[in-house]
């Protein structure tokens, strides 16, 4: 008997997207999603029917995908996480989850939408970053924070960052309450590690300049500004092999990334001052027109 693609994929006989594995299972992207983070979750042992499998198989199965669902859900913005078990395509059991905002995204007649290469693998970073530790779940399906293993990291809590006379409007609406748990102990890698801060703003009136930008930020008038690219900013921290020498905490990074540049508008890192401490603020528009993202402090002598 042959086996089912599936079982090549956990075989490693043939490339897959990975999201999410144990010793059990497997999670990874549809190669013909209906959205974007369109997941299946499998058993690795090949099972044709899912009803098949024994109780207990059959509950673990469940359980690991209620742990990348919650993942999904963090990754790829929705209103929730649907499920179907189909079973006609590919003997081999396996549970679709599909992030979706209508009853229409969970329609398998429409028609199958084409992702970049590029986009299937930051998307598969972004939700591997969100995966709860094994037994932990949260509330609503939000997935529990892990803390990052790294001295740099266990270190945040002691970094300094200087007041700002800016008041950062509360962080009352999903963006910004989102952006508050993906910099949950994160830190900018400069000579002294400061944690981002989610931060959000009210809409400015008329052009963002400078001058404009300065004064709802409370910096003193006539600093220098100095704008890049989040990605341009973010690169060391996003590499696999960066300055952080911990994939798990990249891929945190990633998801932050690709969260601001898809859910904020014109997203850009602002530099305020002079060494040695830089104030950077990286922002962006929400639906609403505030600005949100976080802030850091880089020391540069």
């Amino acid at each position: 008997m042959s086996k089912s693609i599936f079982s090549r994929i956990v075989s490693g006989e043939l490339p897959a997207y990975k999201v999410a594995e144990d010793a059990d299972h497997l999670a990874f992207l549809d190669i013909t999603p209906l959205v974007e983070g369109h997941t299946l979750v499998i058993p690795k042992r090949e099972v044709d029917y899912i009803f098949d499998l024994p109780p207990a198989e059959l509950a673990a199965l469940h359980q690991f995908a209620q742990r990348v669902a919650q993942a999904v859900r963090e990754a790829v913005p929705c209103k929730r996480i649907g499920v179907a078990v189909i079973g006609l395509e590919v003997p081999h059991a396996h549970i679709h989850l599909i992030p979706m905002n209508r009853v229409s995204d969970m329609n398998f007649a429409n028609p199958k939408i084409k992702v970049a290469e590029a986009r299937m693998k930051e998307l598969a970073a972004a939700i591997s970053a969100k995966l709860p530790p094994e037994g932990e779940t949260g509330a609503k399906g939000q997935a529990t924070e892990p803390a990052p293993d790294s001295k740099a990291a266990r270190e945040t809590s002691s970094a300094k960052m200087p007041p700002s006379a800016a008041t950062a409007a509360p962080a009352s609406d999903a963006a910004t309450d989102q952006l508050q748990a993906m910099t949950k102990g994160l830190f900018y890698m400069s000579e002294s590690d400061a944690p981002l801060e989610a931060v959000s703003y009210a809409a400015p009136e008329g052009e963002l300049t400078d001058a404009a930008l300065l004064k709802l930020l409370g910096q003193p008038a006539g600093a220098p500004v100095e704008t890049k690219e989040l990605t341009v900013f973010l690169r060391n921290h996003t590499a696999d092999n960066g300055v952080l020498g911990n994939v798990d905490l990249a891929n945190r990074y990633k998801a932050l990334q690709m969260f601001m540049k898809q859910e904020l508008q014109d997203t850009k890192v602002y530099r305020v001052g002079e060494g040695p401490q830089i104030q950077a603020f990286a922002l962006g528009k929400t639906e609403d027109g505030k600005l949100a993202g976080f802030k850091t402090v880089l020391t540069e002598t």
